[in-house]
């Protein structure tokens, strides 16, 4: 971590991350696909739930960023008690919010599904998908936080195996669940939860693999110190995530006015989107062990040194596939919803507009990991906030208020090209100050 070449090292870390995140996301884009042929309805209950997603998502990225920091700076100055400790008590507080997070949504389900967005023309879909994600939460916070204390220690391709596994079996039980045993929605409900809990397993017995540290309860201590520890390291995660979940909601809100054509269409186009920004994240997260590491050994001239190497990347990467998805846009979203013309009109427009931001969002996602990880909490947390939260959420209402729902299209790109200009001083300041 120390004395390899800095673009070799990043590069194959990034490799497995890269792989779970594009596999990830050709799991969203499956279940898109699989659901978007039953009706546009089923199509927009996947893009309320999905917010409830995002929010889980993102209390799962608080608690494994969070411990997944310490234990990388831990690992990096030898304190190898200190990470096990972090470790145990990450794992444990994601599993306990998980299961809180189930009972308080079976008991509220209906009130909650209508709060993301759901019309009632897409509450039976909501409600019949959601019945099953629900059980299923635990299991998915862990398995995200898992997957990030695996990172920082290093052992990525580990990581990947488990999240792979879990992908693959949801892409394969989608059609047998959907269509071979006509369960429509909540067959894709079930395979979601059934997949995320083999993940689980898998990956809590591969955490000891190649020098990894074992979860264990005894080494569940949530100190306040400990507790300080994650909140600095996770709470750029949880603002950049949560702010992800409450825009969605709002995006749903507002868009509902415009009909369920319109929730479905920002439902495919934001799974479009995730998947075209998988690899670039996946890079960063490849970037963010060599930075805590590299950071906790006092190597600053490494840590500037990746960061130029992982920005140089992923604004290629972003480059190339924003002008693909602009030219190739009405083919894209008529993948999945092929027999709904206003769905494919409306999808073409959103994703164009979106394609025309994407270059910028490569220096504000390695700008944000990079602030994180050197525990710059305040910047990060900024940083974090700023392009699904403190832009794009005023930027929805205004263009809501102004434009209808051209002014909904727009609110993404002008909402990354804010956050663009605000990473630049922000990160700037920070490599000066580490020389």
């Amino acid at each position: 971590m120390t004395t390899g070449p800095v673009g070799h090292l990043v590069t194959s870390l990034a490799v497995p991350s890269i792989v779970i995140m594009l596999v990830s996301g050709i799991y969203n884009l499956a279940d898109t696909f699989f659901i978007g042929r039953i009706n546009t309805q089923a199509v927009a209950a996947l893009g309320v739930v999905f917010s409830y997603m995002t929010l889980i998502q993102a209390i799962a990225f608080y608690f494994g960023q969070g411990s997944g920091n310490f234990i990388s700076r831990a690992l990096g100055g030898k304190r190898v008690d200190e990470a096990g400790t972090m470790a145990a008590t990450g794992f444990f507080l994601s599993f306990f919010t998980g299961t809180a997070a189930a009972v308080a949504g079976f008991i509220a389900m209906e009130p909650l599904l209508r709060f993301l967005g759901s019309t009632d023309t897409i509450l039976p879909y909501a409600k019949d998908y959601f019945s099953f994600i629900l059980p299923g939460t635990p299991f998915i916070m862990c398995c995200f936080t898992m997957n990030n204390q695996m990172r920082h220690q290093g052992n990525a391709f580990l990581a990947m195996i488990g999240i792979i596994s879990g992908a693959v079996l949801n892409i394969a039980l989608d059609p047998l669940l959907i269509f071979g045993l006509g369960l429509g929605i909540r067959g894709a409900g079930i395979a979601t939860a059934f997949s995320q809990a083999a993940s689980f397993v898998i990956m809590l017995s591969l955490c000891t693999r190649n020098g990894g540290i074992a979860i264990r309860f005894r080494d569940f201590r949530p100190s306040r110190s400990i507790l300080s520890e994650i909140n600095a390291g996770g709470l750029p995660s949880l603002a950049r995530q949560g702010l992800m979940s409450v825009a969605a909601i709002c995006l749903n809100q507002l868009a509902s006015s415009f009909g369920d054509e319109s929730v479905a269409a920002f439902s495919v186009v934001s799974r479009i989107t995730m998947l075209a920004g998988a690899a670039m994240i996946g890079y960063g997260q490849g970037f963010q062990p060599v930075c805590g590491f590299n950071y906790g050994a006092g190597r600053f001239d490494r840590v500037r040194a990746a960061f130029w190497h992982s920005l140089s990347v992923s604004s290629l990467y972003c480059l190339a596939l924003a002008v693909l998805g602009y030219v190739f846009a009405p083919g894209i979203v008529r993948v999945f919803r092929p027999d709904d013309a206003e769905v494919i009109r409306m999808g073409t427009d959103i994703l164009r507009y979106q394609c025309l931001s994407f270059p910028l969002t490569s220096m504000v996602v390695m700008s944000n990991m990079y602030l994180q990880n050197i525990r710059k909490t305040v910047p990060a947390v900024l940083m974090a906030s700023a392009r699904q939260g403190l832009f794009f959420i005023p930027a929805l209402f205004i263009g809501r208020l102004l434009l209808g729902f051209h002014g909904l299209v727009l609110a993404q790109p002008v909402s990354d090209l804010c956050a663009f200009l605000l990473a630049i001083p922000l990160t700037a300041s920070a490599l000066r100050k580490m020389k």
